[in-house]
């Protein structure tokens, strides 16, 4: 059973985590059928905004920053008090995190990770005992599938080197970071599809989430 909550360590204290999200407009496309576009956009803001409000509770997170340039996800986020980047690059996942990551080290921010913004089912005790389960190292938390990556974590004082994209998971791997595969399944549990939307509410969604689905969804 994985413990709710964990202590802070040299280890895991201090952690920033970067949540990158495209436009509204372009983000989880295959969650769009039978929503419309409004119905969409809202769930896609309240997985994010669940994402986010897990992670900031979690042990060992010393803050997390959104990267995105689109005025609504801003607006929301700013409005929780969440520092909003703006995505510069406009050029994928990859180069805003490696924006992110440039402008935080300047900062002297002391470790970088990126989180991804489709985990409506986070519980915050999972990733903070990840967090710890990292120690210094550079790791990485594969999704169920085992293909993709959910949570990427720098070494202190290094750049976090992004590899997201199909086969992430391998990519971070053949880069030098360790697996995060210890039992905390909310951490793994991405949404891209409607199959995967079902499942995380079967583990239980977030409070954002949960009311922007139907009760018979």
């Amino acid at each position: 059973m994985v413990p709710v909550t964990t202590e802070n360590t040299p280890e895991t204290d201090g952690v920033h985590l970067l949540v990158p999200l495209k436009p509204l407009t372009r983000a989880k496309s295959r969650l769009l059928a039978g929503r419309g576009s409004a119905g969409h956009v809202e769930l896609v803001t309240a997985m994010a905004m669940d994402t986010v409000a897990a992670a900031r509770r979690a042990r060992g997170v010393a803050g997390v920053v959104v990267v995105s340039s689109d005025p609504a996800l801003t607006a929301a986020f700013t409005a929780l008090g969440v520092e909003v980047l703006p995505d510069d690059p406009a050029d994928g996942l990859n180069a805003a995190l490696r924006h992110g990551d440039e402008v935080l080290r300047a900062r002297g921010t002391f470790r970088v990770g990126a989180l991804q913004a489709d985990l409506p089912a986070l519980r915050s005790g999972e990733l903070g005992w990840a967090l710890r389960a990292a120690g210094t190292d550079r790791s990485y938390c594969p999704d169920l599938s085992g293909d993709g990556t959910t949570l990427l974590l720098a070494e202190p004082d290094q750049p976090l080197d992004p590899r997201f994209g199909p086969g992430s998971a391998e990519a971070h791997g053949e880069s030098g970071a360790k697996t995060l595969a210890g039992p905390w399944e909310s951490l793994r549990r991405d949404v891209d599809t409607e199959a995967d939307l079902a499942s995380a509410k079967a583990v239980g969604l977030g409070p954002r989430t949960s009311a922007r689905l139907d009760p018979g969804e």
